[in-house]
């Protein structure tokens, strides 16, 4: 790499580094370097663009358009860049590498940990990254290696197996119960605390039938994080969806099972190009083995 592109490259991953912290010195120890090393090089970014990049203002740095409308490359050559060391790495080792798997954040905290726990152990010179997110990442671009979906993938660039369906539905721990009773029909539920989304309206929401629009309104506890949303469920404030797996496991009360549920695909993906490299492959099909496993419907 030539001198200059160099120097480029480590100046706009101090921008990228900027763009994600939101401050100079979170950037800084982002990228293990000094403060002023950061803002020389926003600096000689903005010096050679001839327009400014970041606004100062009392609430801290404020990205202006031009540097919004470059959040997007640098998001995508920091990936790049991450998923070619990752592959740089695997190369060198032989029998290890990186694999890093995406997953949504109930997924990933409370079906994923043992299925990697065992991986580990079966191949323990392989390191494992796990990014949780509810929005899909781009495996085109190599946000992540593996990922698991509830949706069937749409790309032709995808491998993708589907390991089971996994059934969503009302809950409410024994103590809600205990306290307020059960819910004899789905008009009856307006007269129970309800727990669900804030903000962000999830696909599956739409799908599931309460006897009302499901809107925000429903709800008397209101968080878009489905962790937060599971805790309070287990804490006994209200009612909630979740897997039916993770609720028979905790000992949650079903609420009417025979009315409200909404069944979803799980499948486990991956690009194309990464079918060949070992430790992709490893994890791959350890995953599909042991979720296949884990959602296959109990023996009547």
């Amino acid at each position: 790499m030539p001198a200059n592109a160099a120097t480029d490259w480590d100046l706009f991953q101090s921008l990228h580094a900027v763009l994600e912290t939101g401050s100079l010195s979170a950037a800084a120890r982002t990228r293990g370097v000094s403060q002023p090393t950061i803002g020389r090089h926003i600096e000689a970014l903005e010096s050679r663009l001839g327009a400014p990049l970041f606004l100062r203002s009392p609430r801290g740095l404020q990205p202006t358009e031009l540097a919004l409308e470059l959040r997007p490359r640098l998001e995508d050559m920091a990936a790049a860049a991450a998923a070619a060391l990752r592959d740089v790495a695997g190369a060198a080792a032989q029998t290890g590498g990186t694999v890093r798997v995406t997953a949504s954040e109930l997924v990933g905290c409370e079906i994923l940990p043992p299925i990697l726990a065992t991986f580990h152990a079966a191949h323990p010179m392989i390191e494992v990254e796990l990014t949780l997110s509810n929005e899909q990442a781009d495996l085109s671009r190599r946000d992540a290696d593996i990922a698991l979906r509830m949706t069937r993938p749409t790309q032709n660039t995808l491998v993708g197996r589907r390991v089971g369906v996994v059934q969503m539905g009302l809950f409410a721990a024994p103590s809600y119960v205990a306290r307020r009773g059960l819910p004899t029909d789905v008009e009856a539920l307006e007269r129970h605390a309800m727990i669900g989304f804030d903000r962000k309206t999830p696909k599956r929401a739409v799908d599931v039938d309460i006897g009302r629009p499901v809107t925000r309104e429903v709800f008397a506890f209101r968080s878009d994080s489905d962790m937060a949303q599971l805790s309070t469920l287990r804490a006994g404030l209200g009612i909630g969806i979740c897997p039916l797996p993770i609720g028979l496991r905790d000992g949650l009360v079903p609420i009417l099972p025979d009315r409200v549920s909404l069944d979803l695909e799980m499948w486990v993906c991956m690009p194309e190009g990464l079918r060949t490299t070992r430790r992709m492959r490893l994890m791959f099909d350890h995953l599909v083995a042991a979720l296949t496993e884990d959602l296959r419907p109990p023996r009547a």
